[in-house]
């Protein structure tokens, strides 16, 4: 655990592909946000999903923000190092009677209306495999971001009891990222907005298991048309490492923030960039999209 300070954020990719133009966004976003506030900016490679993953991407990762300027502070945190916490926390939750074993299909959920109804936390005699399921009884349903104002989401998404360990054995991504987020102090999340109805299931989790959490700033998503965001599995465009001024540049701009002096050293152009640092213009929108050209 790191020492308190007034701020902590983070950077949290995941090892499915190389950097690109939209998690340069991120990352910088973060960054400046971080920076600007003079706090730590922390970097946790999220590498919990061995199927999705692609051999090499963490490292050429780290290349690619080291090349950008985009230094972090202490040591990198890979998920993949805190699968007995996660465990050990489940084992816990279970013994509480938290969450339970449950065995429906996806099909089986359909039929309920899409959204499941719960039944298997409330069989007489309990399951003792299956996915594993958060008695959710938090079930918060809005929250304040500080780009997006007031989010609210749908009742029955918020109360559903959902998956934090799946079928495959896998740890779900609602689990992993508060249990580290906490771990790690972050006081602030800042991401792309595609994660914003995700962040009550997190709140949730936070109240849930007794923990203070963050606040929240979603970015907006970087798009080549209206819900089709650059993402590695879409096979966006990786950044060039070699040549970041550019690329920085334009991510500036996608975040609404005044233009840098071009530099061969791009730590000089982040320095000025989180000196003029203003989160009042940010694009108040869930996603920005780019020109083709």
């Amino acid at each position: 655990m790191l020492n308190n300070t007034s701020y902590v954020g983070r950077f949290a990719p995941s090892p499915s592909g190389s950097l690109h133009f939209g998690s340069l966004v991120a990352a910088l976003g973060s960054y400046l946000r971080a920076r600007s506030q003079n706090g730590q900016w922390l970097l946790r490679v999220e590498d919990i999903d061995p199927p999705r993953e692609v051999p090499g991407a963490a490292h050429d990762i780290l290349y690619t923000l080291e090349r950008f300027g985009l230094e972090w502070d202490g040591s990198v945190l890979y998920q993949s190092q805190r699968l007995d916490a996660y465990e050990a926390y489940l084992q816990h939750l279970l013994a509480d009677e938290q969450a339970y074993y449950c065995q429906c299909t996806r099909k089986q959920i359909k039929a309920m209306g899409g959204t499941y109804d719960g039944r298997c936390g409330r069989l007489i005699e309990p399951l003792n495999q299956g996915a594993i399921r958060i008695r959710n009884q938090a079930a918060v349903a809005r929250f304040d971001d500080q780009l997006m104002g007031e989010v609210t989401t749908d009742q029955a998404f918020a109360s559903e009891d959902f998956i934090i360990k799946r079928s495959d054995g896998l740890y779900a991504y609602q689990l992993a990222v508060v249990m580290d987020d906490a771990f790690q102090g972050i006081t602030e999340v800042v991401r792309g907005a595609d994660l914003l109805e995700a962040t009550v299931r997190q709140i949730s989790l936070y109240q849930q298991f007794g923990l203070q959490q963050p606040t929240w700033l979603h970015l907006p998503l970087a798009s080549l048309e209206p819900g089709f965001k650059l993402s590695k599995q879409n096979h966006a465009t990786p950044v060039d490492p070699k040549s970041p001024q550019k690329a920085l540049q334009a991510a500036l701009a996608f975040l609404g923030q005044q233009p840098v002096a071009i530099e061969s050293d791009v730590r000089l152009m982040l320095a000025q960039a989180v000196s003029q640092f203003d989160l009042s213009n940010l694009p108040r929108q869930r996603e920005i999209l780019l020109n083709p050209d």
